[in-house]
């Protein structure tokens, strides 16, 4: 299998292969924590203007993302997976909008990626397992990094870490966990002048494997829909 990894939202052009979306700091780690849950399902959106409209529409119970890593006025939650881990959820519908992972889907949505997965260290192994047992001959893995904008320890890490499981080898998972910990982004977790960044956000993210389900995001009624899927 081709693996092609590429960093940020401007790195996502063209592209007609499987592609996978990472945002491991924080929204799809959140994402994770949400079908945990047991949110039905989450519409994934680039706006937070468009987040708002569809709330407000009835095509979603409730809202989640952030901006500037705090949660938008008139949302429900945050971009918190510790939030969401004690957040009465069950059976609801959620949107979504964050600056990088949500982002980056409407855009490979737009450049034209036939198959579009969403993924965190959480979720990596059951992701690349479901990608396995697609066969296809390539896939685009894009690590979204810092607002989509600078590359990221975490992200960069992920997307290592899903080439060789897509490529048959198992990297040692607490490597990457120290890796991560010491990384620029993973110092805002506890600190006291940033406490939208909560730090069992961060021991959460880094619960590696944890999830056995991909989220797969599939266009419906002209909304991206993402959904837990298992192997």
């Amino acid at each position: 299998m081709l693996v092609n990894i590429q960093s940020l939202a401007e790195s996502i052009s063209t592209v007609s292969d499987t592609v996978i979306v990472i945002d491991v700091l924080r929204a799809f780690s959140t994402a994770v924590v949400a079908f945990e849950n047991g949110v039905s399902k989450i519409i994934m959106v680039q706006e937070v203007d468009e987040a708002l409209a569809i709330q407000k529409s009835g095509l979603a119970d409730i809202s989640m993302g952030e901006v500037d890593g705090k949660k938008p006025e008139g949302f429900s939650f945050g971009n918190s997976p510790f939030e969401l881990s004690n957040a009465q959820i069950k059976g609801s519908t959620v949107v979504q909008s964050t600056i990088a992972g949500t982002a980056g889907v409407a855009k490979a949505s737009k450049a034209g990626a036939s198959t579009i997965f969403a993924a965190s260290l959480m979720n990596a192994g059951a992701t690349a397992g479901l990608v396995k047992s697609t066969k296809c001959d390539a896939v685009s893995i894009f690590a979204m990094g810092a607002w989509g904008k600078t590359r990221s320890d975490e992200d960069e890490q992920c997307a290592l870490y899903l080439r060789n499981l897509l490529q048959g080898r198992n990297p040692d998972r607490q490597s990457i966990s120290n890796l991560v910990r010491i990384g620029e982004e993973a110092q805002k977790y506890g600190d006291p002048n940033q406490p939208q960044y909560h730090p069992q956000d961060l021991d959460i993210a880094l619960k590696i494997d944890s999830a056995d389900f991909a989220i797969r995001i599939e266009k419906t009624d002209g909304l991206l829909v993402a959904m837990p899927v298992k192997v």
